[in-house]
């Protein structure tokens, strides 16, 4: 046999075994899948944000109402789960909506760890045109070269020195020193359990008592305004890895 020609079935064989064991580690066997439901309360002052008509306090004694509440969850991750990739990776929470739910398909088992970015991440900013969650028409995009805003509040308040007493917070930005995208990590200290044909629900608070108050202090009185990269974008970004934290465990099959 030709060496050449040897050398060639070789190598092809090797790709194929590759392509094969990679698409293996997604794929769940039918008799063994379970689906984790992940749910996201939105949170203010020990209830859920309601917008308009209701009225919050931060930790500066500052009274603000909120008529705008959206924010980017993407790239969830299950260590050791064989989870199925999503049809789409990427969802917009919105406090307008009244349920902020998604589900992923993975094996059967207990698990301690569930990761997700807050936020887009560089690739998909710089990837064009987008459909879903990412469509511009979504008012969560502000140009190609500025990418996404991942986390959007907008309300108002008395403390507020803009016309029309406003507070307007979109916060952006994925190139370099200016990336504000957060990675959140949840350890358990008991595993929850995903069954075969089951639903598991995780339902994981958003508390914006924690936006104003956390690694940093917002104060709303010197901060009403930010709609750009970089400078106070980074700062209220600091204290993201403090709001979310998980409420509840649900079976619900």
């Amino acid at each position: 046999m030709n060496r050449s020609f040897l050398h060639k079935k070789i190598y092809w064989f090797a790709v194929i075994l590759m392509i094969c064991v990679f698409s293996s580690s997604f794929r769940v066997p039918g008799n063994k899948a379970g689906t984790l439901k992940l749910t996201f309360v939105n949170t203010a002052n020990g209830k859920v944000i309601s917008l308009r008509d209701s009225l919050y306090e931060n930790a500066f004694g500052e009274i603000y109402s909120i008529s705008k509440l959206k924010y980017y969850i993407s790239n969830v991750l299950i260590p050791g789960s064989g989870q199925l990739p999503e049809n789409d990776a990427y969802h917009l929470i919105s406090a307008a909506d009244a349920v902020n739910s998604f589900e992923i398909t993975m094996n059967a088992g207990n698990y301690k760890k569930v990761k997700f970015l807050l936020g887009v991440d560089s690739a998909r900013n710089c990837s064009g045109a987008q459909t879903g969650a990412l469509d511009p028409t979504n008012d969560m995009f502000w140009t190609w070269n500025t990418g996404y805003i991942i986390f959007k509040l907008e309300g108002t308040s008395t403390a507020s020195n803009a016309d029309l007493n406003r507070i307007e917070h979109h916060i952006g930005g994925y190139k370099g020193v200016n990336n504000v995208a957060t990675s959140i990590d949840f350890n358990f200290d008991l595993p929850f359990s995903i069954k075969e044909n089951g639903v598991t629900e995780l339902v994981i608070e958003m508390n914006l008592d924690h936006y104003w108050k956390n690694a940093s202090e917002i104060k709303i009185s010197e901060s009403p305004m930010w709609m750009t990269m970089g400078g106070m974008a980074k700062k209220i970004a600091s204290n993201f890895g403090g709001l979310f934290s998980v409420m509840q465990v649900k079976t619900i099959n």
